[in-house]
Parts: C-alpha cells; sequence; structure tokens
C-alpha cells in the first residue's frame, strides 16, 4: 500500500466519529432541533416584531431583518457550543466513549475532529431551521442567504474548537455555566445581534473587531439585503486565525488531560 493511500485513509479516521454522533442524534433529531432553534426563534419573533415596532429601522433597514441576521449567527455559536461542551463531555468523562473508540486504531485527534465537525454540523441544521423560517415568514428571501451556509459552517466550527478547549478543562458540567455566563453572553451583546456596534463606547468597539461572533455578523448580515461585506476579507481572516488556534489550544489540552 503507498503512502499516500496510508495518508488518505489517516486523513478520513474521524469520519466514523462523525458518523456515530450523528447516527445517535438522527433518533431525536426533532426534539434536539426544537431545543436548539426554540430561544432564538422566541427572540426574533419577540424582539423583531415587538421592540422592531417601536424601534423602526436600523441603519436604514428593518430591525427584524437586522436581528435575524445576527439571531442565525447567535444561534449557530450556540448549538455549536452546546454540542461541544455537553455532550462531548458526556462521551469523553461520563460514557467513556472516547476510551472505547481509542482502543481501535483511532487516534485522540481523530476523535477530537471528528467531535469538531459533528459539532460544526450539527450547529448548521439549527442555522438552516432558522433560515428557513426566515424564508417562510418572507423577512429575508435574497438569493445571497445561500452564500451564507458555508459562513455558518465556518462559524460552527469557530465556537466547537473554542467550546472543545472549555470541554478539555472541565470536571463536571458545573464548569460550563461560567462559559456562557462570561463569555457567550457578553460576546453576544458585543457583537452587534441586537443592536449596531456604533451604539457602544469606543474601547468596546474595537474590542468587537476580535470577536468571532461580531466577524460572523458582519459577513452575513449583508447578505439578508443581497449584499456583500466590504470588509469581508478581514472578517474571514478573523474567522479563520481564530479557528487554527482554537483548534490548537484545544488539541494540546485535550492530549495533555489524557497523559495526565
Amino acid at each position: 500500500m503507498s503512502d499516500l493511500t496510508l495518508l488518505e485513509r489517516h486523513r478520513w479516521r474521524f469520519f466514523p466519529i462523525w458518523q456515530r454522533n450523528f447516527l445517535v442524534w438522527k433518533k431525536l433529531a426533532i426534539p434536539s432541533l426544537i431545543g436548539n432553534i426554540a430561544e432564538p426563534l422566541i427572540t426574533l419573533l419577540a424582539f423583531g416584531f415587538g421592540v422592531g415596532a417601536l424601534v423602526g429601522t436600523v441603519h436604514g433597514v428593518p430591525y427584524i431583518q437586522f436581528l435575524a441576521s445576527g439571531a442565525i449567527c447567535m444561534s449557530v455559536m450556540m448549538a455549536a457550543s452546546f454540542e461541544a461542551l455537553y455532550s462531548a463531555f458526556s462521551r469523553m468523562h461520563v460514557q467513556k466513549t472516547w476510551d472505547a473508540i481509542r482502543v481501535t486504531p483511532t487516534s485522540l485527534d481523530d476523535v477530537l475532529l471528528g467531535e469538531l465537525t459533528w459539532a460544526a454540523t450539527k450547529s448548521v441544521f439549527s442555522g438552516v431551521a432558522i433560515l428557513a423560517v426566515i424564508v417562510v415568514l418572507g423577512i429575508s428571501r435574497q438569493w445571497t442567504l445561500l452564500i451564507a451556509l458555508p459562513l455558518l459552517l465556518l462559524t460552527g466550527l469557530v465556537f466547537s474548537a473554542i467550546g472543545l478547549i472549555v470541554n478539555a478543562k472541565a470536571r463536571g458540567y458545573d464548569f460550563f455555566t461560567y462559559y456562557f455566563t462570561l463569555v457567550l453572553t457578553p460576546m453576544t451583546f458585543l457583537s452587534g445581534v441586537y443592536f449596531p456596534l456604533t451604539a457602544l463606547p469606543q474601547p468596546l468597539q474595537w474590542l468587537a473587531q476580535v470577536l468571532p461572533l461580531n466577524a460572523a455578523v458582519e459577513l452575513v448580515r449583508p447578505l439578508f439585503f443581497g449584499q456583500f461585506d466590504p470588509q469581508g476579507g478581514l472578517h474571514l481572516a478573523v474567522l479563520v486565525f481564530d479557528l487554527l488556534l482554537a483548534w490548537w489550544v484545544a488539541r494540546t489540552l485535550t492530549q495533555r488531560r489524557f497523559r495526565a
């Protein structure tokens, strides 16, 4: 067998982990999707139609469109984080599924990559479900919404990788509460989901520029209006850099945990 064939086989060793998680999820797909999209949909409808009636427009566009473009990114962030935290932790620490998989020729890196890609995939399922509701309600029906799908996948990968960092340090489920409360919630308010960044003090606007959720929102929001982000290259670079850095840290910390 050639070295190239061996390399290709090694590259795809993560796929059975992805497939295993997908098959388990498929048994409870509908309740899982409802759980992931319920909060962002309630937020969209309550704030979009309720607060939107009071606010009117933001930067010349209806508030519900402004909010919808941010809410879908927030939904992907939350879905990816939840899967990379609670579900991955259950498989790693409680159920010992990772240990069982590692008895095979599958390495820890393969398991981690399988978890990363699965969490991102699941987050896209939630994003697509919300996008379908947005189209059905007529909030936006631009063809450019199709371009949002790979951007949502990239966003899911970023927050899955960050979630796996937290997962590597967790000793119990309670640990994740700090991450959701002290990291994800402030990030949501600093990333232009509910209101434009220009409403924030200048130092917070500078901070927002390096946040992955803000980069995702800036890329996706113009697509709701049939436009493209004029700083798309910069925001893409932020997401890719965050993904590579978070993956390296997650991989390092997870390997250290299993050596301990």
